[in-house]
């Protein structure tokens, strides 16, 4: 649904707004007030709640706390200012002394060779500690008659707690205790990032007016006030070049492994980088509609969509705890009515099914499994936020891969090198690497690096200058000579029909060329390309074994380029020239075609994408920090061959948890069958519980060893 405009809308700050389940607490609430869930719309990052405006505030606090949270009028963070994120320390602390408390506990226990009555003073005091952000939502859930995990957690912990199982209470207590710790914490940090985002473009603009230059706010200046970015600053906003020439870093925005070269006429993005040159530039859109202020708008978008599908435990709960009660109301009441059996044997019968029915084998088993399986993906450089996404890679159906810095090493090199007239190889290096000799330009770079490879001993060349948009000039020997682009040796009048031909060629290809000569004729040419990852191909295979059905590359760079290196990798589809709102259009339709997509990724452009497809992958050893947060996994070695481990790890991670839900319930089942039938006891069912926990256990355990 579109964003309610400002008139008719009014915005709030959620304190502990953190998942989708309290959007569908909030949803349940507001929506009868508001006309329906509908009218409303959440951003979780910044914990931010769009409602009406016709809606009363104070209702709209009510129905907020209702909901077990604190509303309070949304207030847009400063500039500079590090994002707010909830306060986590006490979830932090609840869950250190939980542990903590249930350690002793088992101390004392062991030591007293019984549960001494030292121990359970301590297991309590875990308890009370681990479930102490956990009973607010579980009386809520019960009050509402709407069954979720924090009440499946709490009569978990209730039942161990009857049957004297101190040390099963206080260890389900302590797993989910940190489980929030860690959720609250990485959606802090994505907050952290998110906000980061708007340090890429500078507060103010230079405006040019009749007086002059003066600073202005950015979120002054209006559609169409011309403004000029000086050599080396970053873009305020987004606009048209009226005049000036200069090669513009645009990575930020479109991920292009080049600086572009723009003149007047060109669009230019806020947040981007200009090159030598200076720029004035005709605004064209507010501070709060640039390109990169949509994208901080759709990273936030994108991250509400995301369904809990994968939290199976509390689709289960809402069925299993009040089932659970009926059957034990069942066992109590029915055998007297039915077959004459007394009632303190259907009382004892009772409370042996609801020991069997204690869910904390389940509750246990998925936690120790995904932390197992957290642990071993760390171990092998993969960094997994959470559980929610251990189980995501084993049902993918598609992958889409960025370009520069992803499926390649985001360097440029020199790949080629074309003497003409004459010249050889060794003296066509020299002469661009003394022109690029005191430049830090990623062209100058990579020639500079070939001609130290190649052993050739550069001189810098004498009054360097930067020609703006085209290229660089200066004296070598005593001879003026210069370094260009295709479009600077046109303007020259120096380009005869066979450069041009090897030119338009090296261009086919999905390289970068650039063309030295002198006063006379051209000297030759330096072909560079941004080289894919050495292991990019095998890794893609990898994943087509594993039944990946389709490879695609999504990238704000040339086609020529995008071609090329998608022929290298051996993807199934290149889309190329995508700003960032695109490559979010290009997820959407491969997650409606496919329906589980993963998006590879490294740069700020990248971020909305992430978000937005089914599971997010950041390269974590080079990739922006707002890639890295916003993903769901981070490959911290850059590693491609990682994505199939990843693959084979989460499937592995699903058998195993698959296999312990089966275990316990048919344990459950088992015991439940017998104590209708009269064939169990108390003890019986507090073994088969206790017993079928540490199997589970031990099962989970097993992902650690990495195959």
């Amino acid at each position: 649904m579109p964003a309610e405009t400002p008139s008719r809308s009014r915005q709030y700050k959620v304190h502990g707004l953190d998942c989708a389940e309290e959007v569908s607490a909030l949803r349940r609430e507001i929506g009868p007030l508001a006309g329906g869930d509908g009218t409303l719309s959440f951003d979780i990052l910044q914990g931010k709640m769009t409602v009406p405006a016709d809606v009363p505030a104070e209702r709209i606090q009510r129905a907020v706390a209702a909901a077990g949270l604190r509303a309070e009028p949304w207030r847009e963070p400063q500039r500079g200012q590090p994002a707010r994120s909830p306060d986590n320390r006490a979830r932090w602390l609840a869950a250190a002394a939980s542990g903590g408390l249930t350690l002793a506990g088992l101390g004392a226990q062991l030591a007293g060779g019984t549960t001494t009555s030292v121990a359970i003073p301590l297991y309590v005091l875990a308890v009370l500690s681990g479930v102490a952000f956990v009973l607010p939502k579980a009386w809520l859930a019960l009050r509402r008659l709407r069954p979720d995990m924090n009440l499946l957690m709490t009569v978990a912990v209730c039942g161990a707690m009857a049957i004297e199982e101190w040390f099963e209470a206080a260890t389900v207590s302590c797993l989910f205790a940190l489980s929030l710790a860690l959720e609250a914490w990485s959606v802090g940090r994505a907050r952290r990032a998110v906000a980061a985002l708007l340090d890429l473009t500078p507060a103010t603009a230079r405006v040019i007016d009749a007086t002059g230059e003066r600073q202005t706010p950015v979120e002054a200046v209006t559609p169409g006030t011309r403004f000029v970015v000086h050599a080396g600053e970053r873009i305020p906003l987004d606009g048209s070049v009226a005049s000036g020439a200069s090669d513009v870093n645009q990575a930020p925005i479109t991920g292009e492994s080049l600086p572009v070269s723009k003149g007047p006429g060109d669009d230019v993005f806020a947040g981007t980088i200009n090159g030598a040159g200076t720029l004035e530039v005709v605004s064209s859109r507010a501070a709060d509609d640039t390109t990169l202020a949509h994208i901080i708008q759709m990273v936030g978008q994108a991250q509400t969509r995301r369904a809990p599908s994968e939290q199976w435990v509390e689709r289960f709960a809402r069925v299993y705890t009040p089932t659970v009660m009926l059957l034990a109301v069942a066992a109590l009441v029915l055998p007297p009515l039915l077959f004459d059996r007394g009632w303190t044997d259907s009382l004892y019968g009772a409370l042996v099914l609801l020991v069997i029915a204690c869910p904390c084998a389940l509750v246990i088993a998925t936690p120790v499994a995904v932390v197992a399986a957290l642990a071993s993906a760390a171990r092998q450089g993969v960094l997994i936020k959470g559980g929610l996404h251990v189980e995501t890679p084993a049902s993918l159906r598609a992958i889409a891969f960025d370009k520069t810095g992803t499926l390649t090493t985001g360097d440029l090199h020199v790949v080629e090198l074309v003497p003409l007239d004459g010249h050889d190889e060794r003296e066509l290096l020299f002469r661009a690497a003394a022109l690029e000799a005191r430049s830090g330009h990623p062209i100058a770079r990579a020639i500079l690096l070939r001609a130290k490879q190649d052993g050739v001993y550069v001189v810098a060349a004498r009054d360097v200058r930067t020609l703006p948009g085209r290229g660089v000039a200066g004296d070598i020997d005593g001879r003026e000579f210069w370094l260009g682009s295709h479009r600077y040796l046109e303007e020259r009048n120096e380009e005869t029909p066979e450069v041009h031909r090897r030119l338009e060629q090296m261009a086919g290809e999905g390289r970068s060329v650039v063309v030295v000569g002198n006063e006379r004729h051209v000297c030759g040419l330096l072909a560079l390309a941004d080289r894919p990852r050495p292991n990019a191909r095998e890794a893609l295979g990898a994943l087509r074994a594993l039944g990946i059905e389709h490879i695609a590359l999504l990238t704000g760079d040339n086609r020529a380029t995008a071609a090329a290196v998608g022929a290298a990798v051996g993807a199934d589809e290149v889309l190329a020239e995508l700003l960032p709102e695109e490559k979010v259009a290009e997820v959407e339709r491969l997650v409606a075609r496919f329906g589980r997509v993963a998006m590879v990724g490294d740069g700020v452009n990248d971020a909305p994408a992430l978000a937005r497809a089914t599971l997010g992958i950041a390269m974590g050893a080079a990739g922006s920090d707002a890639a890295i947060e916003t993903a769901d996994v981070a490959l911290m070695s850059d590693d491609l061959e990682r994505l199939p481990w990843l693959v084979r790890h989460s499937r592995r991670t699903l058998r195993i948890v698959r296999a312990n839900i089966a275990f316990a319930l048919a344990t459950k089942a088992l015991f439940v069958a017998l104590a209708f039938a009269g064939h169990s006891s108390l003890w019986l069912a507090i073994a088969a519980d206790t017993g079928a926990a540490l199997l589970v256990i031990a099962n989970a355990l097993r992902l650690l060893r990495n195959r």
